[in-house]
């Protein structure tokens, strides 16, 4: 089962409504925002929200508006979030920490829900609006306040990527399993972490080398299925050499070969698990996660988890 998309419309109200309407969803969704529509009497306006894991991205449409969220309104929130915004069509301009970034299709910009900042949007827009939790990058040790409402993507580099991993992401989500929408949650979160350590000046290859490595990581988690997925494939798909996909991996214990089969047992671990595929025979599962030979697939299932596949999953309760 995909996830559940949910969908806003000013459409679902009378005309004299909507910028009501419209000021109450933007509360809600947002966890405490002001919004006014600069004084306009109407409104015309949509959302539409998905989530990757704790990440959450919207597509908004809307006429001109602006919202704004004040100390008091911090205090009352629960949730940390440093929030994206990647305009497809219009502008937004972002003030937070005393500075003002604005961004146009191909840029996008980030700012902390835990301090008080106002975003305008003076022209109709549609946007994604990215909600990645704060605390996880944090951890990583990072000073966040110097990159708040400052312009990213426009250069290309890794921020560009990350643009690009948001907008693939939200058009695909609603076909994906939770499990693999929680990897693409914390693909979006690694991708924004090396776009603010660019930001910050610690760009380096390392960064890129991540970077790479993460386009992998989502290449192999969507094409699982596929039993010619190699290390070949993966290089033509993404444009690099075996070199560079090898470079990306060498923190990895088992290079990419490996981790492509790593996953591969993984996912047909978590199905063995899953009671709403206990109808379904091991050979079907093994098959449908790439494995072409039977024996193969037991031998490596063996050697990884020291147990065979039938004996696993009759442990577990289930038929084999």
């Amino acid at each position: 089962m995909g996830q559940s998309v949910k969908h806003i419309d000013t459409a679902q109200v009378a005309p004299a409504e909507r910028n009501g309407f419209w000021a109450d969803c933007i509360d809600r969704l947002f966890h405490g925002l002001k919004s006014d529509t600069y004084g306009d009497g109407t409104f015309d306006g949509r959302m539409s929200t998905v989530r990757a894991g704790d990440v959450v991205l919207t597509r908004l449409e809307g006429d001109r508006h602006r919202v704004t969220r004040s100390a008091a309104q911090v205090r009352q929130s629960e949730i940390g979030y440093l929030k994206i915004v990647a305009p497809y069509v219009g502008c937004a301009g972002v003030e937070q920490k005393g500075r003002e970034a604005w961004v146009t299709p191909d840029q996008w910009s980030i700012y902390d829900t835990t301090d008080s900042y106002a975003v305008s949007c003076p022209v109709r827009v549609e946007h994604l609006v990215v909600m990645v939790p704060k605390d996880p990058l944090v951890q990583r040790g990072l000073s966040l306040d110097p990159l708040m409402a400052r312009r990213l993507g426009g250069s290309g580099g890794v921020a560009r990527m990350a643009l690009e991993t948001m907008r693939t992401a939200y058009r695909e989500l609603p076909g994906m399993s939770e499990a693999a929408a929680q990897g693409v949650g914390d693909a979006i979160t690694q991708f924004v972490h090396l776009s603010m350590l660019d930001l910050a000046g610690i760009g380096t290859a390392v960064t890129q080398r991540e970077a790479l490595r993460e386009r992998i990581k989502q290449h192999v988690a969507a094409h699982l299925a596929d039993p010619a997925l190699t290390v070949d494939k993966v290089a033509l798909a993404l444009n690099c050499s075996r070199r560079q996909l090898y470079n990306a991996f060498a923190e990895e214990p088992d290079g990419v070969a490996g981790y492509i089969l790593n996953r591969r047992l993984q996912a047909c671990r978590n199905t063995f698990d899953d009671r709403a595929h206990g109808h379904r025979s091991i050979t079907d599962i093994a098959l449908s996660f790439g494995f072409q030979n039977m024996a193969h697939f037991s031998r490596v299932f063996r050697a990884h988890l020291g147990v065979a596949p039938s004996d696993y999953r009759r442990a577990a309760g289930l038929a084999a």
